[in-house]
């Protein structure tokens, strides 16, 4: 794996032709002749969303939703390392080697890096923009991805070290990790001064771009992480007032790769099966290890290794929908089969990520959701409950709970008893879309659901209890260890506990 001092180092940058949903890497420029036109300032701009793209479908699902007590994995006769690597993370037994850890970190890095050149670059160029607000955009995309690359990063693995302009190998190497709140602040500022510059480009917005919409919703998040309760107040009003969002009507049309969904999806990591490095395969990685074609409709791609039988839903999950709810079928669908060990059962598996639509292989399309209009709702819900606006809160939580079919009313319910509430819809309107480790962290209940949740696990699965040191959850195994290729060559501080 590459040296944090190599990541930040200028790479390849690919150009593209057509919409931004075609965004096919073609061909490659060099530096001699880049940088000299508003079409190849987009493409440098296009390019920073490319380790976004690369993380969310190789390592950011692992890290996440699979460390939460919404999904586990179908077991296999046999462990390879490949198992063993993804399911590491649901039995709390990562290490520093861990291939997944320093993927992330290695793709995080290499956005910033990209986002750093971009901006940089439009510091100092002189060329004859044929729009304005073309340049405003790619401003405020290098800041908005700097911000969520940063913002991954800091929730995962604690403070990280900043940089925030283009560097040398040896420059990098004296960079050491800053604290929490000193990333946090280079969020803030960049999401603020990308609001600035997306609110000079509302001409030139376009579907699968970072937006206004999206740098409010991302600051809002940021800030209900830090519990500034009414920062998230005033930024998720101007998404909610915009009135440039609302929720679809049905909810498994969210989920339909064939009609992209953009105006509940206020930002999603953008897929498409024309190449491979564009594609995803997150139903080959979330079908029953056992299930052959049958479930990915592609019987020629082999389903029986390390990259299948992945984001199984719990019972934890499944029994956290309410009866009615339209959600869990959309969410979670059913295989019967043969299971690891040969017995018949019915096996849940994820349903929200489809076969390819007319790929000959295993190149899949859907969007991986980062920001939703419902999201907004739900935390401009919880940023008021816990301002003690708990009556005016609640007509938020109710859309959400009514497009899912629960139309009962909450009235009555007190603080406490809506925060709750709000818990259990995020986790299930959100299911597998990588939020649910995250809220769990970011409202101090991650030990406590974790530990009984884990207890359940072994109980109903015994094979569990012969794994030795699986589960020992403390507050230590919150965060993600350092990749030792950074402690190496960087010299870097590791967490506690690693």
């Amino acid at each position: 794996m590459k040296k944090l001092a190599i990541i930040l180092t200028i790479c390849i940058l690919s150009s593209c032709t057509g919409d931004f949903l075609e965004l096919y890497p073609k061909t490659s420029l060099n530096q001699s002749n880049f940088f000299q036109s508003q079409d190849q300032f987009v493409t440098l701009a296009n390019g920073c969303y490319i380790p976004l793209r690369n993380y969310n479908k190789e390592a950011f699902w692992v890290v996440t939703e699979v460390m939460s007590d919404n999904t586990t994995y179908q077991n296999h006769v046999n462990m390879d390392t490949g198992i063993k690597l993804k399911a590491a993370f649901e039995l709390f037994l990562i290490t520093t080697d861990n291939s997944f850890v320093q993927s992330f970190w290695a793709n995080a890095y290499a956005g910033i890096k990209d986002c750093n050149v971009l901006l940089n670059e439009l510091e100092k160029s002189e060329i004859t923009w044929l729009k304005e607000s073309i340049k405003e955009r790619c401003y405020g995309e290098a800041l908005f991805l700097r911000s969520l690359y940063y913002f991954n990063l800091v929730v995962s693995y604690g403070g990280v070290p900043i940089v925030l302009k283009p560097i040398t190998s040896v420059d990098a190497l004296d960079i050491k990790r800053s604290t929490e709140s000193q990333v946090y602040e280079v969020i803030v500022n960049d999401l603020k001064e990308a609001i600035t510059h997306f609110s000079k480009a509302a001409d030139v917005e376009e579907n699968g771009r970072a937006s206004l919409g999206a740098a409010n919703a991302l600051l809002g998040k940021v800030y209900l992480a830090q519990k500034k309760y009414a920062e998230v107040e005033a930024v998720l009003n101007a998404v909610i007032t915009s009135n440039k969002y609302s929720l679809l009507t049905n909810y498994a049309d969210l989920f339909n790769p064939s009609k992209k969904d953009f105006k509940e999806t206020i930002f999603a990591v953008q897929y498409s099966e024309s190449l491979a490095e564009t594609s995803q395969q997150f139903i080959f990685f979330m079908a029953p290890s056992s299930s052959g074609g049958s479930v990915t409709t592609r019987a020629n791609i082999m389903i029986n290794d390390a990259n299948h039988g992945f984001n199984i839903p719990t019972s934890d999950l499944i029994s956290a929908f309410e009866p009615g709810d339209l959600r869990k079928d959309v969410s979670i669908k059913v295989w019967k089969g043969a299971d690891w060990d040969g017995v018949v059962r019915d096996i849940q598996y994820c349903g929200k990520f489809k076969p390819p639509i007319s790929s000959s292989v295993n190149q899949c399309s859907d969007n991986m959701p980062v920001l939703r209009y419902s999201d907004v709702l739900l935390m401009y819900a919880e940023a008021l409950n816990n301002q003690g606006k708990t009556s005016q809160a609640i007509p938020y939580v109710q859309q959400v709970r009514t497009r899912a079919g629960l139309t009962n009313s909450l009235t009555g319910y007190t603080q406490a008893a809506l925060d709750v509430l709000i818990a259990r819809e995020r986790q299930v309107e959100f299911c597998f879309e990588n939020q649910r480790w995250l809220d769990l962290k970011r409202t101090g209940k991650a030990l406590e659901v974790m530990t009984a949740h884990t207890s359940r696990e072994k109980a109903a699965k015994s094979y569990l209890n012969q794994i030795p040191q699986a589960f020992q959850l403390n507050a230590n195994k919150l965060l993600l260890p350092i990749p030792s290729q950074e402690i190496i060559a960087n010299h870097l501080e590791q967490n506690p506990g690693y």
